[in-house]
């Protein structure tokens, strides 16, 4: 059997960042420095963790990071504010707002309120209308990195069987259209799926985004497939047995490693082309 081929996320992140940097530079000769706003409302701990590497990460390549952590407490309708107030600031070119929000705020109408040149993160309807139509400026960032990777490393996808595990707004759904968008005949399977190991075992594709610590085994796939696992469980475990799956697949993510670091990638190459758009670069 050939070499197994590990999707090294680490390799295509910091070559997409490589690329924003020269990008960054020549919006700096002509005064404009991108911007990404990141909202947090309330203490969560992993969400805090996630807004600081996010920040980080635009900080390392001359982007600005605007960070606004609002109280726990806040309404539904000072959440809306605060975005609205940043939709018409014309030096923001992104708005992130960190997933979870307690639970008294809606979520969804928060997230619709962004406008959709500043969805850098892709969680809006509209988005994920544009990008089922094949015309999205901004897919959901974890879609976009897996889209990424496999465009990186070289993986056929046209007339290949994918199954997409996990139907979410923002990864199931959206990753099932790119890889449609990209002639691949895509199953996409949820807790409702009878006989999910017979799905699996005709996939050329695999992509794990059901939020379960290690639940695809090995002996579910077919030899030589393709293995994309987009979960992060406590323990830096995936949604795939990583050690049964390894031995199946001609090609697997790691975790941690694999999609995490392409998914901040994409946020950072989404805020850098909004900014080129304002000045049409």
């Amino acid at each position: 059997m050939a070499d197994k081929l590990i999707l090294d996320g680490k390799i295509v992140s910091n070559e997409v960042k490589m690329k924003l940097k020269d990008r960054v530079d020549k919006l700096a000769d002509i005064g404009i420095t991108p911007c990404l706003a990141t909202i947090l409302v309330g203490e969560d701990p992993s969400s805090e963790t996630y807004v600081k590497m996010k920040g980080n990460a635009c900080e390392k390549l001359g982007i600005i990071s605007k960070r606004i952590h609002l109280s726990a407490d806040i309404t539904t309708d000072t959440l809306l504010q605060t975005i609205s107030e940043l939709n018409e600031d014309d030096g923001v070119h992104g708005i992130l707002l960190q997933h979870p929000v307690p639970d008294h705020i809606d979520e969804r109408c928060a997230f619709e309120s962004i406008a959709i040149e500043k969805d850098v993160d892709g969680v809006t309807s509209l988005g994920y209308g544009q990008t089922a139509f094949g015309f999205g400026v901004y897919p959901s960032c974890t879609p976009a990195a897996i889209m990424q990777i496999i465009d990186y490393f070289d993986i056929q996808v046209e007339g290949k069987n994918a199954v997409v595990v996990g139907r979410s707004p923002i990864l199931g759904k959206p990753v099932s259209a790119l890889l449609l968008n990209r002639n691949a005949t895509v199953t996409t399977c949820h807790s409702y799926t009878e006989n999910l190991e017979l799905h699996l075992s005709q996939a050329d594709i695999v992509v794990a985004a059901v939020g379960k610590p290690n639940f695809i085994q090995g002996s579910w796939l077919k030899e030589g497939a393709v293995v994309i696992d987009a979960g992060y469980n406590k323990g830096n475990v995936g949604d795939v047995d990583y050690e049964s799956c390894y031995k199946k697949a001609s090609a697997i993510t790691p975790v941690p490693g694999g999609v995490g670091p392409v998914t901040i990638s994409m946020l950072l190459k989404h805020t850098v082309e909004s900014a080129e758009r304002t000045v049409k670069i």
